[in-house]
């Protein structure tokens, strides 16, 4: 199997976690670790539900493969994720020294490589060595976001009347 249909793959794992969170009334992001073609860890947002501001799916999938592998060092493992981390996300993923980030679509309100561009200048980041791809199921990943986005604007206005 070729590298671009295992993302694939995993990225349409990602994608039922994210439609779970939208299901919830979160903002439908969905992230899988993965360590030897093997599913490590999976999460999805749950910063609204659980009150919380650091609930996003990246950390939560981060926390749980650390426990699972006994090890805050995720060395060898790609994570999956439908939205461009953010910074914070983005931090934590360094910190975890993943390998590998796939995403799907961008995040145009954050944009994750002027984040890491800002960061390796200011900061000296020496295990920042990540292969990243992007763009992976884009159109299902940007889909879900705008859709998600067009109802709550929707529910907005007409709680507003």
């Amino acid at each position: 199997m070729t590298q671009i249909k295992i993302d694939k793959y995993w990225m349409k794992k990602a994608i039922k976690l994210a439609l779970k969170a939208k299901n919830l009334g979160e903002i439908p992001v969905g992230a899988i670790l993965i360590k030897n073609n093997q599913l490590i860890s999976t999460g999805l947002n749950r910063s609204i539900i659980d009150h919380n501001p650091i609930a996003h799916a990246e950390m939560l999938v981060l926390q749980q493969a650390g426990k699972i592998l006994k090890n805050y060092r995720l060395t060898n493992t790609t994570l999956y994720v439908t939205l461009e981390p953010c910074i914070m996300c983005m931090s934590a993923i360094i910190h975890s020294r993943i390998n590998r980030l796939v995403y799907g679509t961008k995040n145009n309100k954050t944009n994750f490589y002027n984040s890491l561009i800002k960061f390796k200048k200011y900061i000296n980041i020496e295990n920042c060595n990540i292969n990243i791809v992007s763009g992976v199921l884009e159109k299902d990943c940007t889909l879900i976001l705008k859709t998600f986005f067009k109802t709550l604007r929707k529910k907005n206005i007409k709680n507003i009347k």
